[in-house]
């Protein structure tokens, strides 16, 4: 009796990934049930045994003895003659069974087969690929650097699988060369053609989710729930968090003792400043919240129009603006509303609302100023061209244009 050992025979396959024993075995009898329908015509009297335990493989075929002459089709069908010179004591209706060798299919069709069986390992070791990250996008996994393109980075995980970081899902910080240590979230999984394209992704507002889950065991045990988390990653980050234990303070949770669970997050996200901000539903003191570190004095609210009007003392509204306009822009996100701060005046202070300027300014250049908080001339002299410009759509041309006309006012 000769066994095929296909341990021996296909030993290059004990190598692939997220394949167990039984299912790759089971490709194999699908690979050579296919030799034997071509070779035959048929695999109905066929039986292809996978020993999963040591790779062995038998094939046995049976047929029906018939009379000499009576057999109408050889791979069903063997006549008594035949049969006799191989079993002498096998008579007409018995079954005569015998076993089929691999080496009898013919070098071609070996080769053949080992082709299809490859192709059929590497597109199940895909599928099993792309089926494991769709269930984990969300979750957070750590990778090794591969190769640094301009456009994209290559991480492999700890089994070797391709995973595609590109800029565009990178914080503008980061700097990568190959053998870092680089954690992120998956974020997308696709099939192209017939290859997973998995997309891992730092600023995802689930990256730093589950950073604070990984870091505050109240979040992750579900004593302090993540309403809602706004980014402009690797510049600031807003946290809207609540409890359900009156007991518990999840702010204080979620910072730690002198920022002791903060400052890891922090560091993961290259110095994101990270507000954690008390969810409530009184949308007042929500937006009011959302504007820290900037402390307001009054706000007008219009729920139908989604909008809030902010009045801070001269020296917030910078504050609430926030550097490159991020605190401001991530409060609106984070309650909903279209927040415009207002200079509240000081009764001491000689000013000027710019809006007295508009037969020499053009309205929708004042608006630009507006829009950032600058509604009086003292306000926009007080911050540098360069500023201006930054902070605006306005060209430098036409800011130093309208500081001359301001300037002029008070001199």
């Amino acid at each position: 009796m000769s066994n095929i050992n296909l341990i021996d025979s296909f030993q290059e396959f004990k190598d692939f990934k997220n394949i167990d024993r039984p299912t790759m075995m089971s490709v194999l009898e699908d690979v050579f049930r296919s030799m034997i329908r071509k070779k035959y015509g048929t695999d109905e009297n066929c039986d292809v045994i996978v020993n999963t335990d040591n790779g062995d493989l038998e094939i046995w075929r049976t047929r029906k003895v018939m009379e000499d002459g009576f057999s109408e089709d050889d791979d069903l069908e063997i006549e008594l003659a035949e049969a006799q010179r191989i079993d002498a004591d096998l008579e007409v209706g018995d079954d005569y069974i015998e076993q089929i060798t691999l080496e009898s299919f013919g070098r071609r069709a070996i080769l053949a087969a080992r082709q299809t069986l490859v192709s059929k390992i590497l597109e199940l070791e895909k599928d099993e690929i792309f089926k494991k990250y769709k269930d984990r996008v969300g979750e957070i996994v750590t990778g090794e650097v591969y190769q640094v393109w301009k456009k994209e980075t290559l991480v492999l995980d700890d089994e070797g699988n391709e995973l595609l970081l590109p800029k565009t899902e990178q914080i503008p910080a980061d700097y990568f060369k190959k053998g870092d240590s680089v954690k992120a979230v998956v974020h997308k999984v696709d099939m192209l053609n017939s290859n997973p394209k998995i997309i891992i992704s730092r600023t995802a507002p689930e990256f730093l989710q589950r950073l604070f889950e990984l870091e505050v065991p109240e979040i992750f045990d579900g004593l302090i729930t993540i309403k809602k988390i706004v980014r402009e990653p690797g510049e600031r980050a807003k946290v809207a968090v609540e409890s359900y234990d009156d007991r518990i303070d999840p702010v204080g949770a979620c910072v730690g003792m002198k920022g002791s669970r903060i400052h890891g997050i922090v560091r993961e996200l290259k110095n994101e400043n990270i507000d954690v901000i008390n969810f409530t539903n009184n949308v007042q003191l929500y937006i009011q919240r959302a504007l820290s570190p900037a402390k307001i004095t009054s706000i007008k609210l219009d729920d139908d129009k989604k909008t809030a009007a902010v009045y801070l003392k001269p020296d917030q509204v910078s504050l609430a603006i926030g550097r490159g306009g991020h605190n401001i822009k991530l409060a609106g996100k984070l309650t909903g509303y279209e927040i415009d701060v207002y200079r509240e005046a000081d009764e001491h202070d000689e000013d000027v609302d710019i809006e007295e300027f508009s037969d020499e300014i053009d309205s929708w250049i004042l608006d630009e100023f507006k829009r950032i908080g600058l509604d009086t001339a003292k306000s926009v002299l007080a911050l540098t061209v360069g500023e201006l410009v930054k902070r605006t759509d306005l060209e430098e041309e036409t800011v130093k244009e309208v500081l001359s006309i301001l300037s002029a006012e008070f001199e």
